[in-house]
Formats: C-alpha cells, sequence, structure tokens
C-alpha cells in the first residue's frame, strides 16, 4: 500500500473529525485541495485560524462578530416579548430559516443530563430566568428536542417560569410524510399534539 505525505494524511486526518466525514471522504477533500492555487489554499486554512476568535453573544449565545449578536441587538425582537429557548445553535438557526419567529433566542448548549454530569448550572438556565425577568419576556417557547431529556428539561424550565406563558413547538407527521412509514413515537407525538380546526 502507497503511503501519502504525511502532510495528506494530516489534513485528511483533520477533516475525518468533521461529522458526517469519513476516511474516504475526507481523503476524496484533501485531494481536491491539492488542485487549488496556492492563495486559495491559504485563505482556506486563514478562515479555518479565524475560528478561534469567533465570539458568542453574551445574552443568547449565538455566535456573532460582537459582544451582542444582531437578534439580541434588534429593538422589534425585544418588543416582541417572545423568547424561544434551543438545545443548541444548528436548531436556531433552523428556526430563523423558517421566518415564523420573530422574538429572541436562548441557546442552552445541550439538555439535562445528570449521568453525563450536565444539570441546571451547566446549562446555566439561571441566566434564562434572568433573561426573561430583565426583558419583560411574556412568552417563552421550548424548542428542545423531543427525548427523555429534552422533556425533563422544558418541565425543568416550565417549573421556573411559573409567571410566563410557557408553550413547546408541536411534534409528529412531517409535511409529506405517510403515517405507515413512521414510527410509534413520532406518531404517538402527533396524536399528542393535535389541534382544533
Amino acid at each position: 500500500m502507497i503511503e501519502l505525505p504525511d502532510s495528506i494524511q494530516n489534513t485528511v486526518r483533520c477533516f475525518a473529525k468533521l461529522p458526517g466525514v469519513g476516511g474516504k471522504t475526507a481523503l476524496r477533500q484533501v485531494m481536491s485541495m491539492l488542485k487549488w492555487e496556492g492563495e486559495e489554499l491559504n485563505v482556506f486554512s486563514q478562515a479555518v485560524k479565524d475560528l478561534r476568535d469567533t465570539k458568542k453573544c453574551s445574552e443568547c449565545g449565538l455566535y456573532s462578530n460582537d459582544d451582542q449578536c444582531q437578534i439580541c441587538s434588534s429593538e422589534s425582537r425585544a418588543f416582541a416579548g417572545s423568547l424561544c429557548i434551543v438545545e443548541n445553535i444548528n436548531d436556531l438557526l433552523a428556526i430563523e430559516r423558517s421566518n415564523e419567529f420573530t422574538g429572541l433566542y436562548h441557546v442552552l448548549g445541550g439538555v439535562l443530563n445528570p449521568l453525563l454530569g450536565i444539570g441546571p448550572d451547566q446549562l446555566k438556565i439561571s441566566k434564562v430566568v434572568e433573561r426573561v425577568n430583565k426583558l419583560n419576556i411574556q412568552n417563552v417557547v421550548l424548542a428542545i428536542n423531543p427525548s427523555v431529556e429534552g422533556d425533563a428539561t422544558c418541565s425543568y424550565i416550565k417549573q421556573l417560569l411559573k409567571d410566563v406563558q410557557v408553550e413547546r413547538i408541536g411534534f409528529g407527521v412531517p409535511m409529506g410524510g405517510s403515517l405507515e412509514y413512521l414510527d410509534p413515537l413520532t406518531i404517538s407525538k402527533a396524536l399528542e399534539n393535535r389541534k382544533r380546526l
């Protein structure tokens, strides 16, 4: 078997750390990059280096160029009186792409999981309560993935926010989905979240 130069092998190993990228895909990407001009490689490597300096919004936890992200610094969003609590930044971005939510966000960075040592302090849930009070939030939307841990996290947050309307996003049948192909838990959640027409 041919042994490739260390520079290629090291880059392949780095690419393979990305989620969903195996050894073959990583090698294919690196081989493609070897066809780039020197300046293109410099720009790419500088962009990766700059990731070290990426900041998080001091309010919600979204990545930002400044102390506060665009969403948290928007007056119209603050006046909306709504706060959407999400598990991670990818969930926030997915909701933003829908253009349906016009309030503020809060990224927990995970869900309660005592077995892994993740409690309210690790998720900084007290900051959620602080923001709700400080910003006079009237409506909290829990957009946390359905799981045992996600359900426990939602219940815990609901207990802390007694004076605020707390809702959870619906789960169930996806658009274009067919009931015969869905798992029992998805169907159960769909029935649980049914609404009157």
